[in-house]
């Protein structure tokens, strides 16, 4: 069997391990310079800030393992189970989970020993393999003509945008802090701190935007980078004014369908809208399609 993934986040890793450490030939195709997807982590002044998702989080049993994997090999390590909640009380939740390298450096793991060719663009359905995973937000698979079944699948899935401000201050000023969710806020939806969670106390936080002000500025992300600033410093009590850097996510947030995947039987669509959306949630998705192929190729 002869398998393309296109997509090098999380799900197109989990699928293509899979499929690889079955014997199965798999090729990863993924148009960015990086693999990772919205695992991300990018370097600012010499030092690696999570831009896309803020933690992961392992209730799942087998993903619990991976994390445990990467924990015993330094990659990976528990980080609170508490977030503020603004307005309201501290919540307790499942632990999350951090990267001291970065989430990304854990996308890098999974690829690490794979086929994978970066900064090539996918612009149809691959002919040329026994089966295609498109592992990517509905939307962008779209644009690829997948098969009836899988656009409609694609078509079917609700998707909302985010604006992520790297803020890096001076110093820190702010107290024990590991992250907050903020309710009813017109421009912040969360605001971690980075340092804290990547261990290595540097006074920097990462604001995480509404829906509605990153469909504001869509066209011009940094234009935003400003607003953020002012409301994470109004929220925190820091005057400090921060060196700022955005980045946006046009397809951020997935609203929750069924199933693990979709797929005509050739084409397969996977990712964290299959379930609730998570790092874990596209992991599954990933390793389910694997799992259908292979049984699929012992019949």
């Amino acid at each position: 069997m002869n398998v393309v993934v296109v997509g090098a986040g999380i799900a197109g890793l989990a699928c293509a391990r899979a499929l690889s450490g079955a014997g199965v030939r798999v090729r990863v195709l993924e148009r960015g310079r990086v693999v990772g997807g919205r695992l991300a982590s990018r370097r600012y002044n010499g030092r690696y800030a999570d831009i896309g998702a803020a933690y992961f989080v392992a209730d799942d049993p087998d993903f619990a393992a991976v994390a445990e994997r990467w924990r015993a090999r330094g990659l990976a390590r528990p980080w609170t189970d508490t977030f503020a909640v603004h307005p309201g009380s501290p919540a307790r939740g499942p632990m999350r989970w951090a990267a001291p390298g970065g989430l990304r450096s854990l996308a890098a793991d999974l690829a690490d020993g794979l086929d994978v060719t970066l900064e090539h663009e996918v612009r149809a359905v691959p002919d040329d393999a026994d089966a295609v995973v498109l592992a990517m937000p509905g939307p962008q698979a779209l644009r690829l003509g997948p098969p009836a079944a899988v656009a409609d699948a694609a078509r079917g899935q609700e998707w909302q945008p985010v604006l992520a401000a790297v803020l890096a201050y001076p110093e820190r000023v702010w107290g024990d802090f590991h992250g907050a969710f903020v309710n009813d806020h017109p421009v912040l939806a969360t605001v971690c701190d980075d340092g804290d969670r990547r261990g290595d106390g540097a006074p920097v936080l990462v604001a995480h935007s509404t829906p509605d002000l990153a469909r504001q500025h869509l066209a011009d992300p940094h234009a935003a980078g400003p607003v953020l600033s002012e409301a994470v410093g109004e929220l925190l009590g820091i005057p400090a004014r921060p060196e700022i850097h955005v980045h946006r996510w046009t397809y951020a947030q997935p609203a929750s369908t069924t199933g693990d995947y979709a797929t005509d039987g050739r084409v397969w669509l996977a990712g964290d809208a299959f379930g609730r959306p998570r790092v874990q949630t596209a992991w599954l998705s990933g390793r389910a399609v694997a799992g259908a192929l292979l049984q699929s190729s012992e019949r």
